[in-house]
């Protein structure tokens, strides 16, 4: 996983958990949090695709959720650059 503040790699050994209160070894950001999640997508009701889930109000802090699975995030690049490198793409001239 990668932390969303800074993108720098979080190793997980197998079977181990992100704890309530783990922080970033570069940044100090909160690793618990709902960006971090494999579940958190901001087009998807509640921000979550975890039908189950309670709403988290900030989802740059740490929560409680049960349903956190650490997600895979791309290193390089904000989702904004990517959209626009997908849109410049589809609409390219020929």
């Amino acid at each position: 996983m990668r932390c969303f503040a800074c993108s720098r790699a979080v190793a997980l050994a197998a079977g181990e958990r992100v704890g309530f209160r783990d922080a970033c070894e570069t940044c100090g950001a909160d690793l618990h949090v709902c960006r971090n999640c494999r579940h958190h997508d901001p087009s998807a009701y509640n921000e979550c695709r975890e039908p189950n889930a309670e709403r988290v109000g900030d989802r740059d802090r740490a929560n409680r959720c049960d349903y956190f699975s650490p997600g895979e995030r791309e290193a390089a690049g904000s989702p904004g650059d990517r959209s626009k490198a997908q849109l410049d793409a589809l609409f390219r001239k020929r």
